[in-house]
């Protein structure tokens, strides 16, 4: 049974930083790309970040990058995604997704259609 269990999310403070977890299983983790979305309330989901299947090559949202990192740890069948910085406008509902095979667009790892998705972690940036 293939399963993404997303972990970390919570109540954070402005200027504050977290680390999400996203626990595998089910499927052969390391031939699959990462990519971690998010879904703000009343707004369309988006995607944060992506992640190569060895962990070589990552790529971000403009909106994020330099505030977040995401690494992987194959032999843990998990990945994560350390967020600093934060801000209100970061509060979401952050997904993990698996998409099988790297897939680069100029270059760089891309995350499309996704294969498997966890049921998300609340993140909530408030003062």
């Amino acid at each position: 049974q293939v399963q993404l269990v997303e972990s970390g999310g919570g109540l954070v403070q402005p200027g504050g930083s977290l680390r999400l977890s996203c626990a595998a299983s089910g499927f052969s983790f390391d031939w699959y790309t990462i990519g971690w979305f998010r879904q703000a309330p009343g707004k369309e989901r988006e995607g944060v970040s992506c992640i190569s299947s060895r962990g070589e090559s990552t790529n971000y949202a403009d909106s994020v990058k330099g505030r977040f990192t995401t690494s992987r740890d194959n032999a843990k069948n998990t990945v994560y995604l350390h967020m600093t910085s934060l801000k209100p406008e970061d509060t979401a509902v952050y997904y993990c997704a698996a998409d099988r095979g790297d897939e680069y667009f100029d270059g760089v790892i891309g995350c499309g259609d996704m294969d498997y998705w966890g049921k998300g972690t609340l993140v909530t940036v408030s003062s």
